[in-house]
């Protein structure tokens, strides 16, 4: 689980340091602790063994001093010549007397006389019975050192004793002394070794163990008792007692240990022994507050020698997202990183200012003429709206647009570079109309361009657009070439004619289309002019709608083979089956497609529809080629053979199934990229056909170049080609021509028999027309299919004058 990280924490850099400066602090001293503490404990882990033998040694001294003391009182008993006298008459009671008084005075609590065959003749103490058995013990040892010693249990208890020989001048008996041992032992042994002595007895080898005596605290010393004691005496054994880790050394003070026995335990706790000491425990918190005090000290100088300046760095980053990038940026002249990086930010300042200017520039400036753009114009209109306001009733402003005329036919005929250069001129010659502080010409892009009067009403409007048209007048030289040009000029002012600004530019373009459709030169807005606006606004959303709303119908209209009158192909057109208008004819909603660009739609909508069809149809055994209409939009869209490839493999239909029919008209209106995308198309199989072919211009000098499969002759010379001789004759040499040139023949138009009986006489291959069937909903057409085939199947003649829907 991750803690949060404070907020004061996260916000401040020079926190931050501080906090990281005192944990790192923190955790050194923390490692040094406890490398300390693993050093001294290592240290009194090894050194323990050496201090319990010592304190062997010393526990062993401390015996064998009290061993001499008493050894020195019993010598000094069996010398006094009133004892000896006692024992010479055998005055057992003055044995008893000086037995119990001398061994008071030395403090020995037993005291006995042997004899010379070391019988007991007197005692003193409470335990009369074991020294009687001790006596012949400790006999042997005596008989050949003079003396002996030797620690025994009497009543239980441990009790050091003594037997000296009694002379007279010789061997007249033995003194036998004792003392207990008690916590005197222990505090001498705590106070001469800094360690703990423990004295266990038992009377027997089953009984259980007994502290007869200790330095520890009592209730230590019972459960090591009770725990009984299982370690070899002379080595050091780890002993648990009471949750602490003692370090032992046992010794066996009993001669005998097999009967009863006494044995003394010197300890030491380990975890006393690692544990570090007092003042050196004060000596490292001191030093670890002291060094605390100067890493907060040090943490807090560095964090605001860090933190000051890197607040004016955001200071003055603040200011740069603010659009302030004339400031310069403080602490260029520090050497180190801090003044690297405010150098950086004054590097970025300026390259950032320079950057913005050119946005600027871009934003609101042409690149190509250096006039001002759309928007700064817009601006420009708006600002010059709002004073007109506060200037008050009476104020006017008028604006001026004008769209040259042949502007692409010059790009198309001497090239772009010559085009920019033309719209430089025209740009000049704008600029030298106006002399008027305050008024500004603009281009709004491509070829038209705008002039704002800030002050000017309708009179002055017209004054300057008649001058704009007599600029126009001469022609313009570009470089070897020389360019007549003319414009539409359209007129708007406010308020008359608009209350906004976006209401009067509108109003003013309305104006120069007018004036350009009219060939009228300059024109004033007029509201006859929009008229139909409003209603084409609500006829672009309800065709929206009606592709959403699958208001759209797929028809088709059969094509045939003028040989034996074999269903060949069929055109797919589409129909607008309105809600409330019923079904719109194509030609109230097909231009204004073509006009919005919408027609792209269409034509996608007619192509997804003929392929779902066409499966349906060879579904029914029905094969044919589905021709469908490709508008000027669609021509100049290079993506159309995408995605047009992209609807083949969904349908999964062959582009052999389909014919792409083309007018002439598209094709001219810009030959190069029409030429690029019809490339494209046939390359993908499609085949490719010139629709209302002779109805445009300039077709033949094309045609050799374009990779068509087909020419379908427009229907206006046939449908009068029986009674017009020069119809019959241009027909005549379409087919020719189109022969000659590999190219099929499609008839439109044909509406009765002579009119296809012309045609095959013509060698005319394929005929389309109310004839042999109306464009009829694609749902009807395998029916119609029907009919037609068992209508052909019943006649001599491939057509008759039958009439199909």
């Amino acid at each position: 689980m991750t803690l949060p990280t404070p907020h004061w924490l996260r916000r401040s850099i020079g926190a931050r340091i501080v906090a990281f400066s005192l944990g790192l602090l923190f955790l050194i001293q923390i490692a040094s602790f406890s490398a300390i503490r693993a050093s001294l404990g290592q240290h009194a882990r090894n050194a323990l063994p050496e201090r319990l033998m010592v304190g062997e040694r010393v526990l062993l001294s401390l015996l064998d001093q009290n061993a001499q003391k008493l050894s020195e009182g019993a010598r000094l008993l069996a010398a006094d010549y009133g004892f000896r006298s006692a024992v010479q008459s055998n005055d057992a009671e003055t044995i008893s007397s000086v037995l119990a008084n001398h061994g008071a005075r030395i403090g020995a609590s037993e005291a006995a006389l042997l004899g010379t065959d070391f019988t007991l003749r007197a005692a003193s103490g409470s335990d009369l019975r074991e020294l009687g058995v001790l006596g012949p013990r400790l006999a042997a040892r005596a008989a050949s050192g003079g003396s002996a010693s030797e620690i025994a249990l009497l009543g239980g208890a441990p009790h050091q004793l003594v037997l000296v020989p009694m002379k007279a001048p010789v061997v007249v008996g033995w003194v036998l002394m004792g003392f207990p041992l008690d916590a005197r032992l222990a505090g001498e042994m705590r106070k001469l070794s800094a360690l703990d002595v423990t004295l266990l007895t038992r009377p027997g080898p089953d009984a259980p163990w007994t502290a007869a005596l200790t330095s520890l605290p009592r209730p230590q010393a019972d459960e090591l008792a009770l725990a009984g004691w299982r370690g070899t005496a002379g080595t050091m054994q780890s002993v648990q007692v009471a949750q602490e880790e003692y370090g032992m050394q046992a010794r066996w003070l009993t001669p005998t240990p097999d009967g009863g026995a006494a044995l003394a335990l010197v300890s030491l706790s380990i975890d006393e022994a690692v544990r570090l000491p007092r003042d050196l425990q004060i000596g490292v918190a001191a030093i670890t507050m002291f060094g605390f005090v100067v890493f907060l000290f040090g943490a807090l100088f560095t964090g605001r020698h860090l933190s000051v300046p890197l607040r004016a760095l955001s200071s003055a980053a603040n200011r740069l997202g603010a659009g302030d990038y004339g400031a310069p940026i403080r602490g260029l002249e520090r050497p180190d990183e801090l003044g690297q990086l405010a150098r950086a930010f004054d590097q970025m300042r300026i390259s950032v200012g320079e950057k913005q200017e050119q946005i600027l520039k871009l934003a609101y400036w042409d690149s190509l003429t250096g006039l001002p753009n759309r928007v700064q114009f817009r601006d420009a209109v708006r600002d010059a709206i709002a004073k007109a306001e506060a200037r008050g009733a009476g104020a006017t402003i008028a604006v001026i647009m004008l769209d040259l005329d042949r502007f692409k036919h010059v790009n198309d005929v001497l090239g772009y570079r010559v085009g920019d250069l033309l719209l430089c001129r025209v740009a000049e010659r704008l600029s030298q109309q106006m002399v008027r502080d305050g008024d500004v010409v603009a281009r709004l892009g491509g070829d038209e361009f705008a002039v704002l009067l800030h002050e000017g009403d309708a009179a002055l409007a017209a004054s300057v657009a008649d001058r704009i048209r007599a600029a126009f007048d001469a022609p313009l030289t570009l470089e070897e070439h020389t360019v007549d040009m003319g414009a539409g000029i359209g007129m708007a002012c406010w308020p008359q004619h608009a209350a906004e600004v976006d209401a009067l530019l509108s109003r003013a373009e309305v104006a120069m289309y007018a004036a350009k459709r009219r060939s009228a030169g300059a024109l004033m807005y007029d509201a006859s002019f929009d008229a139909g606006s409003a209603q084409t606004l609500s006829l672009l959303t309800e065709l929206r709608q009606a592709v959403e709303r699958d208001e759209l119908l797929l028809y088709l209209q059969p094509k045939l083979a003028l040989d034996n009158g074999r269903v060949s192909g069929a055109e797919a057109l589409v129909r607008w089956l309105h809600p409330t208008r019923g079904l719109v004819p194509p030609m109230e909603f097909i231009p204004f497609a073509e006009q919005t660009g919408f027609i792209r739609t269409l034509t996608m909508w007619v192509f997804e529809q003929a392929a779902r069809h066409w499966l349906a149809l060879q579904a029914e055994g029905i094969v044919l080629t589905l021709s469908v209409n490709l508008s000027t939009r669609d021509l100049l869209d290079p993506d159309l053979p995408q995605k047009f490839d992209a609807l083949l493999v969904r349908h999964r239909v062959p582009a052999e199934a389909f014919c792409l029919e083309i007018t002439e008209s598209a094709i001219m209106d810009d030959p190069t990229r029409a030429l690029t995308t019809l490339n494209r198309l046939s390359g993908l199989g499609f085949k490719l056909s010139i629709d209302d072919f002779g109805t445009g211009y300039s077709s033949l000098a094309y045609l050799k170049r374009l990779p068509v499969d087909e020419l379908k002759i427009d229907k206006s010379f046939v449908l009068s080609m029986e009674k017009d001789l020069d119809d019959a004759k241009i027909v005549r040499s379409t087919i020719d021509l189109a022969h000659n040139l590999g190219l099929t023949v499609v008839a439109e138009g044909v509406e009765n028999a002579k009119a296809w009986d012309m045609l095959r006489e013509l060698n005319c291959d394929e005929a389309q027309g109310y004839h042999m069937g109306k464009p009829m909903p694609a749902s009807d057409f395998v029916s119609w299919f029907g009919a037609w085939m068992a209508t052909r199947a019943s006649k001599t003649r491939p057509v008759t004058s039958v009439l199909m829907h």
